[in-house]
């Protein structure tokens, strides 16, 4: 018996390492296309490197002499990282805000089992669909609308509103409007499917229970949807913020990359771009970099921390 157990036990195969051999080609990847680029752009940050015509300059270390340059006012009186990064802070706020807003009203809608909307997969494809266009394509198309030429100033004319037309793509006000809301247009559906698919995961029982116990519709939320769909709210919320730090297509496309008026919907994606594809600083570009990752995660901390709070 003993010499048949040891047998058993020299032919029991172990499948333990197969879940690795499945695991690697993801961190092989990682590795790869994401971390050696990271650590090649912290290491580029501290050194002077740059193109000056076909001459390279470079690469010479320089320490934080980059990061320093960063924070020096320029010749018009302002530093410009912290001018772009509040422009992007802005820009992804006054879109991010009627965002969760409606989506959150639409999820709670069809959602609602007192209402029991018919047709629910029709809506979520027709609010979804506006996340499916190119971010340049949105941006053409508001380009083309908004424009000195355009339908939009044709109306107004034709209707006697104005007497000539309107520049929005020149002032401050209506370039930050539109990006704002060509960020609420894309991203608004994605963001009600998500947040449906956290509220319909609460067990309905809940919900029975407190309109049984005399619970109004605000009180249900407030003390039942909403703590319980935090988590979810939580990951929305800060991957649309990384989202809106890392914005770049929509206003460099609407802008024409100069970020108009005065830099005022210039981003910090737009301002490492032009280290990038313009002046090929690329310990410039390092230090952005280095800076824009901080930034996010000091800000992800933050939210986390305040909202996940008890």
């Amino acid at each position: 018996m003993r010499k048949s157990g040891k047998q058993t036990q020299e032919k029991s195969v172990s499948y333990a390492k197969w879940g690795y051999i499945f695991i690697a080609p993801f961190f092989l990847a990682y590795a790869i296309f994401t971390f050696y680029p990271q650590i090649l752009t912290i290491y580029n940050s501290f050194f002077e490197y740059y193109r000056d015509g076909l001459t390279v300059v470079g690469p010479r270390f320089v320490g934080l002499a980059n990061f320093k340059t960063l924070f020096t006012a320029n010749s018009a009186g302002y530093v410009p990282i912290i001018k772009f990064l509040g422009n992007t802070l802005w820009l992804w706020i006054i879109g991010a805000v009627p965002q969760f807003v409606v989506a959150m009203l639409l999820a709670l809608f069809f959602t609602s089992t007192r209402l029991d909307i018919k047709g629910q997969q029709f809506f979520k494809s027709v609010i979804y669909m506006p996340n499916l266009i190119m971010a340049s394509a949105f941006s053409m198309l508001f380009f083309a609308l908004f424009s000195q030429v355009g339908p939009v100033n044709q109306i107004l004319i034709s209707s006697g509103m104005v007497s000539q037309p309107v520049n929005f793509l020149g002032m401050r006000v209506s370039v930050q409007t539109l990006i704002g809301l060509m960020n609420f247009l894309m991203w608004f559906g994605n963001t009600t499917i998500l947040l449906m698919a956290g509220i319909q995961s609460i067990d309905e029982s809940l919900f029975e229970s407190a309109r049984l116990d005399g619970s109004t519709s605000t009180q249900v939320f407030f003390n039942i949807t909403m703590p319980l769909l935090m988590p979810i709210f939580i990951y929305v919320l800060i991957t649309s913020m990384i989202g809106g730090i890392q914005m770049f297509d929509v206003p460099q496309v609407l802008t024409n990359g100069y970020g108009i008026p005065n830099n005022t919907s210039t981003t910090m994606i737009m301002y490492l771009n032009n280290f990038l594809g313009i002046s090929k600083n690329y310990g410039m570009a390092g230090a952005v970099s280095v800076l824009l990752f901080i930034i996010t995660a000091v800000l992800s901390g933050f939210v986390f921390k305040t909202i996940n709070k008890k």
